[in-house]
């Protein structure tokens, strides 16, 4: 049976789209946030730490995403190998990430393996050993691992950019860190900022599938009793950080294409033109009937990959246009993108140009919400950037709300000379690009 708890309840939520989202504060401080998805066989459960690589001091660049990997390597009452033989006895998918502002574990089973989740979810997260042995043979994992992506020139070309886009900024930094910061990870500098980070003021609970929040947030309450209540405060934010409008030429060359990657400063995620802001990048680049798409690959022929993307972060973000293409043809693709950026300045878009990226992106963030482990994700990001949920309805309608004006009006603000910032990969040869020939 479930033990009995006091707990601090919000009021269910009785909006209709969204009467099936309850949240729960545990004497602890643990925000506990469920969906009830009865029609699934699956509960999608997630550990969420409110914080991430950019919250990272330059000395320990990596150590989020070290954590990350170290809490896997065993705890108190398991080794990693039970840990998979546990998970695979339940048919369990067990998942982890860090990101440049959270961590992330979870997992997803059948929902009458709910109990069992817990027990070993709890135990991983709040009971590592980080023993001194498992410490030095994971820096030299990592240490591989970012040898990896430094062979990876798509990833290769975005770090690139992004070091010199927030210079100076843990933003710009790594999240695997750098071969030197990781090689200097100690078990006591690790169990500091384990203890620093996974603590209620910084962790959220979230779940959505086949569950009964009351009965869940018991299970929780029991599976956590351990994670003590603590009178520290969430993570200090800094400033946004400043942007510096770059161009950066890396030659590479083993690589047969140039990797090229223009960006500019976009709003930040919870931003009130966030979805005018997603419009312009699907009109940009953001499908195969996209004017990038079918300007330089369709038409032209000039490259395979080319693509435009919003990143946006909790207080600022980019707007970046990514392509690979023959040195022969990469100043081509240069004015090309930027003639589309300034036809769409210039010009406002047509309603059925309009109208298909509202679809685009309603039909995307419907599908995308069909999964247990989607809502699981959409619950945690929402309390972390919102601290409120949406219904599908509320942000179609503010999908539907924008207009060609406003299209226009974010990419006169956004699309600018003077904040563009640009980085070629590959074995450029003597090419040379100033400032002035960005102009849009």
């Amino acid at each position: 049976m479930p033990i009995s708890v006091p707990l601090a309840e919000n009021a269910a939520l009785t909006t209709p789209h969204l009467r099936d989202i309850r949240t729960t504060t545990l004497p602890n401080g643990l925000l506990v946030l469920t969906e009830r998805m009865p029609h699934l066989r699956s509960v999608a459960m997630g550990i969420w730490i409110d914080c991430g690589s950019r919250d990272e001091s330059p000395e320990v660049n990596g150590i989020s995403h070290f954590i990350e990997h170290m809490v896997f390597k065993g705890t108190t009452t398991r080794s990693a190998s039970q840990f998979a033989r546990e998970v695979d006895a339940i048919g369990g998918n067990l998942d982890a990430f860090t990101g440049k502002e959270t961590i992330c574990f979870n997992l997803k089973v059948l929902d009458e393996h709910v109990p069992i989740a817990l027990d070993l979810l709890s135990d991983l997260v709040l009971h590592p050993t980080f023993s001194p042995e498992d410490i030095a043979k994971e820096q030299g994992v990592i240490l591989e691992e970012i040898k990896m992506d430094e062979d990876n020139p798509d990833y290769l070309v975005h770090e690139l950019f992004t070091q010199k886009f927030w210079p100076n900024d843990a933003l710009g930094r790594p999240i695997l860190g750098t071969a030197k910061t990781v090689s200097s990870f100690t078990q006591d500098i690790v169990l500091a900022e384990y203890a620093r980070r996974f603590t209620p003021a910084n962790m959220v609970f979230t779940a959505a599938g086949n569950l009964d929040h009351d009965d869940f947030v018991a299970q929780v309450a029991a599976a956590f009793a351990s994670l003590s209540a603590t009178s520290s405060e969430k993570i200090a934010r800094p400033n946004p950080p400043q942007t510096n409008p770059h161009i950066t030429l890396k030659n590479k060359k083993s690589l047969e294409q140039v990797q090229f990657c223009l960006a500019v400063p976009a709003p930040p995620v919870a931003s009130p033109t966030r979805y005018t802001a997603f419009l312009l990048n699907s009109i940009l680049g953001g499908g195969m009937s996209s004017r990038l798409f079918q300007s330089i690959r369709e038409e032209r022929g000039l490259a395979y990959s080319i693509y435009s993307e919003l990143s946006p972060f909790r207080d600022t973000g980019t707007l970046s246009v990514y392509a690979g293409c023959a040195i022969a043809n990469i100043e081509e693709v240069l004015q090309l993108t930027l003639t589309e950026f300034t036809r769409i300045k210039k010009h406002t878009v047509t309603e059925e140009e309009l109208d298909r990226a509202k679809n685009q992106i309603k039909g995307n963030m419907v599908l995308g919400l069909e999964t247990s482990g989607s809502r699981m994700s959409s619950l945690a990001r929402q309390q972390m950037y919102w601290g409120r949920f949406f219904s599908i309805d509320e942000i179609t309608a503010e999908i539907d709300r924008v207009t060609a004006a406003d299209i226009q009006h974010i990419a006169n603000d956004l699309l600018r000379p003077d904040l563009l910032a640009l980085t070629l990969l590959g074995n450029l040869g003597p090419l040379k690009l100033t400032r002035s020939q960005m102009t849009c």
